[in-house]
């Protein structure tokens, strides 16, 4: 496909980097020509200097024969121009990030009056996915899936719980829980396991179900499972401001750190049942004297990757809370694997993800697509749902006998109403959403699980 990016920062970047190992053709269009050179020279595509709502540049940039055109800019209304010129100029599908909160209840309506074909706010994302966390201590990290309906879980597993040694196969019947155990990480090792596969003190562990059976599972191994009571936010931008409005909706006392005078002004108008603290979140004595140690949960917003992480090894060195991490920079997702900070979230990631999945999902010319896509596992691992729309050789046949592609798993199948966790038996049939795990990358249909 012929895809079109107006923005090179960090997401247009990861994007152009992405859409461009996946066989796509990308041209990158920002007003910084340093920027453009770089990513032209890293990744081998077009780019092209100048502003993205220029017809001009459009035309330039091939905007006439256009797949899909994403705005990424650090504009949201540039964003959104971008995409009305390029719905205007071509015949492509538009998507813009929009992260401003004053837009976030007519995102629709712009949407519709616009043309356009996605709005991503990964800011809002990101605060829904740390109030899952926050609702759910013991993960480490959770996505979703069916609308919500199915959770992938990660948590890392200890001698205490009594898995050791034990193959996965015989965990449901030895719990009473039906979950399935789809990944393992063991020490730099990523394994799709097979149901003889033994767990071992250490591993990190994510497994699909249902959140009612989650939570049955963790009170059976003896992790927590009740919600925290209290979150302390330091930072209070956007996220943070999304993040208390849905923690406050859930009756989670909230307190949010920030130094500037005006933005306290303005969350304490926006949020009069939380409490706002106008002080400098680095401050250990100003930390201690707010209740730290006795804090349930501890929230890291800053802009600054490096304070985030700081204060999240001071957290978790003071005291005992659900530590969650926000870090923008992916390039050092490796270094931070080896800290103990908690649950790390990465608003970039969600962004990518989603456009990435949007795409896929176009690319497609069978009856089945795309719905949703993680990159998990530090990126290692993608977790998929795609819904069944026409009879093909993956369906009306037992996955046991269905030959499947190595590495990959069959997680879960939504029929209707009823969550199935699959085993040897179960078919896919047309009007399924299915979620898939897999080592292997690129995968656009459910008909491209099978071995050839």
């Amino acid at each position: 496909m012929r895809i079109v990016v107006v923005g090179s920062g960090k997401v247009g970047t990861a994007l152009a980097r992405q859409l461009s190992a996946e066989g796509h053709s990308v041209t990158v269009v920002d007003t910084n020509a340093e920027k453009i050179q770089r990513i032209t020279e890293e990744l081998d595509i077009m780019g092209i200097t100048g502003n993205g709502s220029s017809i001009g540049v459009l035309s330039e940039a091939d905007i006439e024969h256009a797949d899909v055109f994403i705005a990424v800019t650090g504009s949201d209304e540039l964003n959104l121009l971008c995409c009305m010129f390029a719905k205007r100029a071509g015949h492509c599908h538009a998507i813009a990030r929009v992260r401003n909160p004053a837009y976030s209840h007519e995102l629709e309506y712009i949407k519709q009056q616009l043309g356009i074909s996605t709005i991503i706010n990964p800011e809002l994302a990101t605060a829904r996915e740390i109030s899952r966390l926050l609702r759910f201590p013991a993960a480490s990290k959770i996505d979703t899936f069916a609308g919500g309906r199915v959770h992938l879980i990660k948590f890392e597993l200890t001698d205490e719980q009594g898995l050791n040694g034990m193959p996965l196969k015989n965990i449901p019947g030895f719990l009473g829980c039906d979950i399935l155990i789809c990944a393992v990480e063991r020490g730099q090792d990523v394994i799709i396991p097979g149901g003889d596969f033994t767990l071992q003190g250490g591993d990190v562990v994510t497994f699909l179900t249902t959140l009612d059976k989650a939570r049955a599972f963790f009170k059976k191994i003896k992790l927590p499972t009740r919600p925290v009571r209290s979150a302390m936010i330091v930072g209070g931008g956007t996220i943070g401001y999304y993040l208390a409005k849905d923690l406050l909706a859930h009756d989670i006392h909230v307190r949010i750190v920030d130094k500037d005078p005006a933005r306290c002004t303005f969350l304490a108008r926006e949020l009069p049942e939380a409490t706002i603290l106008n002080a400098d979140g680095t401050d250990r004595q100003f930390l201690q004297a707010e209740g730290l140690p006795t804090a349930e949960s501890f929230v890291s917003l800053t802009n600054m990757d490096e304070e985030n992480v700081l204060l999240a090894m001071y957290a978790k060195k003071h005291s005992s809370a659900k530590i969650v991490t926000k870090v923008n920079r992916l390039e050092f997702d490796d270094i931070l694997d080896g800290l103990d900070i908690g649950s790390v979230v990465y608003p970039k990631y969600m962004t990518c993800d989603t456009i990435v999945q949007y795409v896929r999902a176009k690319q497609n010319e069978a009856g089945s697509n795309v719905k949703t896509l993680y990159r998990i596992l530090d990126d290692r691992v993608e977790a998929l749902e795609f819904t069944v729309h026409e009879k093909s050789a993956a369906t009306d046949t037992p996955l046991a006998d269905l030959k499947l592609k190595p590495n990959l798993l069959v997680c879960c199948i939504t029929r209707g109403s009823q969550i199935i966790i699959p085993r040897g038996g179960d078919c896919l049939q047309v009007g399924d959403s299915v979620v898939v795990v897999t080592l292997e990358r690129g995968l656009h249909d459910v008909r491209d699980i099978l071995a050839h």
